[in-house]
Formats: structure tokens, C-alpha cells, sequence
């Protein structure tokens, strides 16, 4: 049983289905704009329940958001325990970064210390960030407090592909989610992104941003298209999302919970995509960490978040990757 070195959690089963994909959109010489990226965007949304729109990247997507919502000269809260994009995505918006402290049980958004910074800064926006592929957990907390007091809520949702709580997924709850398809995603697609939102002007918006504006150039966007070869990969991939995360977490529950007592522990009715199995006691098999250098420091910000400085020397990733082969260990 090889579980401990890394695989993309592509089926092999499904490799033929690709390439003949990826025939049909040579044969039709169009490589972009086409019905792959639509086939994508629709089955995204049927997964997530929410309209899709497809980009080249994470960092499209969450510039078409940030663009909509005009953060320039507005201050953003911001998780500091988050890969690097999520701040800089502000930085390249215009707007300013402020750091929040997360929990310790969960990595993400603490909900005490973003109303601490909200009423502070008055921010125009927030990132809430759903760290290791399950929901941050003051989620519906801060979801709350940003509708009553006109706070933009943007889910990075990363990680967070197959997840869901009471069958609410990643997204739904601000007023748009970004997810990425990076190599090492539980959909990938190499490169890409993705848009969910139930705001449809939001949607319009993305829609001509990830394209220079067009048609009408209204919107001073750049090229953030998703190419066919990619959206075709996502879009058949995207049919396997439910069986390879319910394979993570059997598998999880069978060989790795009973070794690790000590781990993110989800609350009722919340289900993990489990991007990591983190646990917070030295593991002598380890992927590292989801992130050991916290983004205040990073950007040499001069606040205390004694959570998030805890939480990077604190915990470890067990391997977990995604291996039907291995369909035997499971019964």
C-alpha cells in the first residue's frame, strides 16, 4: 500500500474519456471559448449550487470579485494563516490588509477577533479562508455579522473542493467563493479557477473581466480564459468529486483516525474534502505543514495574533492522497 507518496487526484479510469476530449477540440480548432469551458462552469455549478464562472486561475477570479467590489483605498480583513494569494489579491486590488487571528481548532477565521478588527478598520471587505478542505467553522458567525453591517464576504475556497456542511457547500455563504484547480487539488485541472456566486451583476462582471471586457469593454479586465484542454479535464473530473472525497474519508476514518486522536476534530453534519489530514502532534510521516509562515509576517505587519503563530508551529499533515487502486483497503 503506497498512501504516503503523493498522487493528483486524477482517476486513471477516466484517461481515455480525456483524451478523446481533448481530440475533439483539436478536430474543432476551437481552443478556447468553447463548449468544454461551458460543460465545466455547469457542472461546477450543479456540484456547488451556485452559478460558475471559469478562469485561468485563483487569482482571476478573485480580481474579478475585488474589481466588482472596488476595494481601492478600502481596508479587507484577511486571514494571515492563508497562502500568500489571498493578502496579495488585496494589494493588487488596490486595497489595504488587515490581519485577523484564527482559532486553533480549525486553522481558519476566528469569529472573536473579526469583530475585533471589523469595528476597528471598518472594512469594505473580508476573506474568510477554509483551511485543509473542511468549512471554517465560525463561518455562519462572521457570514452573520457581514450582512448586518455591509461587509463583502469572499470564501477562499481552495481547499475546499467536495466539502459541505448539512449539504450547504463552499461559496454559499458570502457573496461569492473562488476556488482553485492547481496541480495538486482534488480537481485539477494544472492551472484554473473558479467563480461561485448567486450575485448575478457579480457573475456579468466576471464573465467580461476574465476577457479584456469584452464585448463591450465596459470592464477593464485582462486575460483570466480557462483554455478547452483544461475545462475538459475539469469538467470530467468534476463527475468524480463525491467518490473521491467519500474514498478520503473512509479511508480516513478506517486507517488514519485511530493512529491520530489529536486532529482537527469537525463539528455535526460537516463533511471534509480533506485537501490535509492535519493533526497537531509531531508524525513521523508528514507532508509539512498547510503553512508555516504566517502572511502578517510575511508582509512584516506589526499586529499580534497569537493563534496564528501557534498554529504554525503546531500542527503537521498526514499523508492522504487519492488512490482507487487501493479500493481493497476500504472493505
Amino acid at each position: 500500500m503506497d498512501i504516503d507518496s503523493f498522487a493528483i487526484g486524477f482517476d486513471p479510469r477516466d484517461r481515455e474519456t480525456v483524451l478523446r476530449a481533448w481530440d475533439t477540440i483539436l478536430r474543432s480548432r476551437r481552443w478556447t471559448e468553447g463548449s468544454f469551458t461551458a460543460l465545466f462552469e455547469e457542472r461546477w455549478s450543479a456540484w456547488n449550487g451556485l452559478p460558475s464562472v471559469a478562469f485561468s486561475s485563483w487569482s482571476g477570479a478573485a480580481l474579478a470579485a475585488l474589481e466588482y467590489i472596488d476595494v481601492r483605498g478600502e481596508t479587507v480583513l484577511c486571514p494571515s494563516n492563508t497562502y500568500m494569494a489571498t493578502p496579495i489579491s488585496v494589494v493588487k486590488a488596490g486595497g489595504r490588509v488587515c490581519f485577523v487571528d484564527c482559532a486553533r481548532q480549525d486553522l481558519c477565521l476566528s469569529a472573536e477577533d473579526f469583530r475585533r478588527k471589523a469595528a476597528e478598520v471598518r472594512p469594505k471587505a473580508a476573506w474568510i479562508v477554509h483551511i485543509g478542505g473542511h468549512i471554517a467553522f465560525d463561518i455562519e458567525e462572521i457570514a452573520q455579522y457581514c450582512r448586518q453591517h455591509g461587509i463583502w464576504l469572499l470564501e477562499d475556497c481552495a481547499h475546499a473542493h467536495g466539502a459541505h456542511w448539512n449539504g450547504r457547500k463552499p461559496g454559499s455563504w458570502g457573496n461569492a467563493g473562488v476556488y482553485s484547480f492547481y496541480a495538486t487539488k482534488t480537481i485539477s485541472t494544472g492551472e484554473g479557477g473558479m467563480l461561485v456566486s448567486g450575485d448575478r451583476k457579480l457573475l456579468q462582471f466576471a464573465s467580461r473581466y476574465r476577457n479584456y471586457g469584452r464585448p463591450d469593454y465596459s470592464t477593464f479586465g485582462l486575460n483570466y480564459r480557462m483554455s478547452e484542454f483544461a475545462a475538459a479535464l475539469g469538467a470530467i473530473q468534476t463527475t468524480r468529486l463525491d467518490e473521491i472525497v467519500a474514498w478520503k474519508n473512509a479511508y480516513a476514518r478506517r486507517h488514519l483516525d485511530p493512529e491520530h486522536p489529536d486532529r482537527v476534530t469537525l463539528p455535526d453534519g460537516m463533511v471534509s474534502g480533506l485537501y490535509k489530514y492535519i493533526v497537531f502532534q509531531p508524525v513521523p510521516e508528514t507532508t509539512g505543514r498547510v503553512y508555516s509562515q504566517p502572511c502578517h509576517r510575511l508582509m512584516r505587519h506589526d499586529v499580534a495574533l497569537p493563534n496564528t503563530d501557534w498554529v504554525a508551529g503546531n500542527h503537521w499533515c498526514v499523508p492522504l492522497y487519492y488512490r482507487p487502486s487501493l479500493d481493497d483497503e476500504l472493505d
